[in-house]
């Protein structure tokens, strides 16, 4: 029968490589082609970004994109360009299937408005 002294420091070696092994499995997984990997795995099926890219157009006028075929939005967003420019919104459609951006500019009677979505299947 094995002593606690004994018993102690096989528990104590036991979890110190279970640590250090850990530690190797995460250093490995943090290199760029593990990271690239895990990135393009944790992708959803038929993940898009989508952009309409910077056009002016009359103040609080939307500028709406939508996801390719029967593409979903999972998120997006928009910026307003110019001097004094301000987003006024950025939001989803209200099918779900795109995004939308509203803007304005101080000063001026159009404003320039890009819009992004993150589309999937």
């Amino acid at each position: 029968m094995q002593s606690k002294k004994s018993l102690i420091l096989s528990i104590t070696a036991l979890a110190t490589a279970a640590c250090v092994t850990g530690a190797v499995v995460a250093a490995q997984a943090s290199t760029p082609v593990a990271a690239a990997a895990h990135q393009a795995a944790a992708l959803p099926p038929g993940y898009q970004l989508v952009t309409l890219p910077n056009a002016n157009v009359p103040n609080f006028q939307r500028r709406t994109l939508h996801c390719p075929g029967s593409k979903r939005v999972l998120g997006g967003g928009a910026e307003a360009r110019g001097n004094g420019a301000i987003l006024v919104g950025s939001f989803p459609t209200d099918d779900g299937r795109g995004w939308i951006g509203i803007g304005r500019q101080i000063g001026y009677n159009d404003v320039g408005i890009s819009v992004f979505a993150i589309c999937a299947d």
